[in-house]
């Protein structure tokens, strides 16, 4: 995720730092030890930081400045789940349907000069925050679930001409790159505004739900928040995140905020799910209950596991891919070793995922009219699911009681399959609470649950996880 260091860059090279400390004895800073402020001229430090933060503006926007209009080539003969939407680009309406989705997605990235960090001078989180964009990503997603619904697009999303077909040796019009036929026809022929009542609702719902992920210290779900939730588990701006540390930020930003007191978070304990825990939430007090979808609060279910050593362990390949197939599917964040992203669909063996390395600048979401084209992208990208780094956390969206015994059915019949591979499930389903089941552990002389712990201290990941 950084291959160099954003606070090392910001600190300046060894040279410049012997340049500085030469500077400071002329000054007479070795007579004045209590403090340099006292021998220099009152705004010169401050306009050292803004010198090193363009240089790390400047930085970050050649190593992170990729472009957008990247093309990415898809086959005909195979679907292409997207969160549990299948589309099949044999039928030309399917590669339109699949485009706006896809566009639909709120996509968060990499941003630089918003407001400085509590306690830091960093007003960028490029090279170290992309973990965290992913978990944002993840719950903006569970959010247009909760607050609209799956079905729901973005009426202007943008008509993207950078997805291609794979190469074919037909020239066939039913065989032509995606590009070609996205040319003949204009977007508002394919994806007309919606005229629905709705409309209007919905399209204030989606601009709030960004609204709440800006890089601003008042955001409920922005980086500065996660950041600060982030110091209860020991981390702070600059460091490494990983997929299980984000999951518990996430559950504490739902906890601690009020725009959502109709929505909870439960995180897994040691891959399992105790199904009495989760019908707790379900109970919970929600204000004003009768005007809203369901009494009690809808949950999202978040899975941190590890599925395998220091790679990833193709057996566990058809069960991803179940799970993606799934309407109650929010993704996966995960990645690539030291490179965090965002998956939420599959063709083949290949992951779709959205990517948060790419720096983008600040955006004033306080507007009534800011832009909303930065938060979202037009380019489907595919990484190989055998490239997949083995820590990851799964989530799931389950409205109500009924919504969770379905869920846990279909999760059921997924993780004991016939046609898995894997010699034990990526996490199992649990009756009772985690209380329960830790007292009943003392009373047996070996667990229930046939997991091998690996050597932890071999792994790069800071993430405490079971071996499966």
């Amino acid at each position: 995720m950084n291959s160099v260091s954003p606070l090392a860059t910001q600190y300046g090279s060894p040279k410049a730092s012997r340049s500085t400390e030469n500077r400071r004895t002329q000054r007479g800073y070795h007579e004045q030890r209590k403090g340099y402020q006292d021998a220099t001229p009152e705004g010169e430090a401050d306009e050292v930081d803004k010198l090193k933060s363009k240089l790390l503006s400047a930085w970050n926007n050649v190593k992170y400045g990729w472009s957008v209009k990247m093309k990415t080539t898809f086959s005909r003969s195979a679907p292409v789940y997207l969160l549990g939407e299948r589309y099949c680009f044999r039928l030309d309406d399917e590669i339109d349907r699949f485009q706006k989705d896809f566009v639909s997605r709120v996509w968060l990235t990499y941003r630089r000069d918003f407001p400085a960090l509590e306690g830091t001078a960093l007003t960028t989180d490029c090279g170290w925050g992309c973990m965290i964009r992913s978990g944002q990503m993840l719950l903006a997603q569970g959010l247009l679930m909760h607050l609209l619904s799956r079905e729901w697009t973005w009426p202007e999303a943008l008509y993207t001409h950078f997805v291609e077909m794979e190469p074919i040796r037909s020239s066939s019009p039913s065989r032509m790159p995606l590009s070609s036929l996205a040319t003949s026809h204009s977007a508002s022929d394919c994806w007309p505004h919606a005229h629905s009542s709705r409309a209007p609702h919905g399209n204030q719902v989606h601009r709030n739900i960004i609204r709440w992920f800006s890089d601003h210290p008042s955001a409920p779900f922005g980086l500065h928040r996660m950041v600060a939730l982030g110091s209860i588990f020991g981390k702070k701006a600059g460091d490494w995140y990983g997929p299980s540390i984000v999951a518990h930020i996430i559950k504490k930003a739902i906890e601690t905020s009020c725009e959502v007191a109709e929505l909870s978070v439960y995180v897994s304990q040691d891959c399992t799910v105790y199904k009495a825990d989760i019908e707790q939430l379900f109970a919970g007090d929600v204000p004003h209950a009768e005007t809203s979808r369901d009494a009690g609060k809808a949950v999202i279910i978040l899975v941190p596991a590890r599925l395998g050593g220091e790679t990833f362990n193709p057996v566990y390949k058809h069960c991803l891919k179940e799970f993606l197939r799934m309407p109650s599917c929010l993704g996966i964040i995960g990645g690539k070793p030291k490179h965090s992203l965002y998956f939420i669909g599959y063709q083949d063996n290949y992951l779709l995922y959205l990517d948060p390395h790419y720096s983008q600048s600040y955006i004033d979401t306080s507007r009534n009219d800011f832009p909303l084209e930065s938060f979202h992208c037009n380019t489907p990208r595919k990484i190989s699911i055998t490239r997949m780094d083995p820590s990851c956390t799964f989530a799931f969206y389950a409205q109500n009681r009924d919504d969770f015994g379905k869920l846990c059915d279909h999760l059921m019949k997924v993780l004991h399959s016939p046609h898995a591979e894997e010699k034990y499930p990526i996490f199992s389903i649990s009756e009772g609470q985690v209380q329960e089941y830790a007292e009943g552990l003392q009373s047996v002389s070996h667990p229930p649950v046939c997991r091998k712990k690996g050597p932890l201290s071999t792994r790069s990941s800071s993430d405490e996880f079971e071996f499966l």
